[in-house]
């Protein structure tokens, strides 16, 4: 499939970015017309599903971005994935799921669940800008409610949360959280 060559300009922007754009931004970028970058990313998508490329168009967190096909990621996670160092451990990944699953939600309310104080958990997520402060609950005392961001998006390869794997029932009874903690 030939591209055209406002999709070869919207492909090279792409190429340079490293963070997802969304189409008001690669309008921007390319000065081309908002059905013109739609049409470009659509010619994109259909270039890299039909041949042997290792890449592909995804969307992710609301941006477009270019990035290697599933199947290759792991053998190229270790070199270009996130270093060693950044690895979460499974408190911070079970306190992460809690937090994506059942935001906003509170410390009080993730303690709840897990068991455990969360205080460290929370602030290494936060220190990765993986969780943020959302807003805070109509309780006694206002507590901080915590979701999370684009960088958790990006990190785990969803468009939005509604892209999370479905809870089964007895995971949905564990994330249920007592509204008066």
């Amino acid at each position: 499939m030939e591209l055209t060559q406002e999709a070869a300009l919207v492909e090279v922007v792409l190429f340079l970015e490293s963070d997802p754009l969304e189409i008001r931004e690669i309008c921007r970028i390319t000065e081309l017309s908002k059905d013109t970058v739609e049409k470009a990313l659509e010619t994109l998508r259909e270039h890299y599903l039909s041949s042997a490329h290792g890449l592909e168009l995804i969307l992710l967190g609301g941006g477009y971005l270019l990035s290697p096909k599933k199947d290759s990621w792991g053998v190229l996670k270790d070199r270009y994935g996130k270093k060693n160092a950044n690895r979460l451990s499974r408190a911070a990944l079970e306190t992460l799921s809690i937090i994506a699953y059942s935001q906003p939600i509170t410390r009080a309310e993730i303690e709840n669940i897990r068991g455990v104080a969360a205080d460290g958990m929370i602030k290494i997520l936060n220190e990765r800008d993986l969780i943020k402060v959302v807003g805070k609950k109509d309780a006694p005392g206002k507590p901080v409610q915590y979701g999370t961001t684009k960088e958790f998006l990006r990190l785990f390869r969803l468009n939005s949360i509604a892209d999370l794997p479905s809870l089964s029932d007895i995971d949905r009874d564990r994330f249920e959280r007592d509204d008066e903690a």
